[in-house]
């Protein structure tokens, strides 16, 4: 299973990669809004782990955007 963790704090975000990859997970992670959507879009995830105040594009937008192309 392949999962995306889209969060802008680098510490919380290596926690979490970390712990995931450590139980088996593929993890890649983006650290703002933009470039956590432009992962998204490859549709190679199979989940995402979504922060809600990110830089560039808030995760809210993000979810939107999502939604609204599939």
């Amino acid at each position: 299973m392949r999962l995306l963790v889209v969060e802008d704090e680098k510490k919380v975000a290596s926690f979490i990669q970390k712990g995931l990859t450590e139980e088996g997970y593929a993890v890649d992670v983006a650290h703002d809004g933009q470039t956590g959507l432009e992962m998204a879009g490859d549709g190679i995830h199979d989940l995402i782990v979504l922060d809600i105040q990110l830089p560039k594009m808030d995760g809210l937008e993000v979810l939107r955007e999502l939604r609204r192309r599939k």
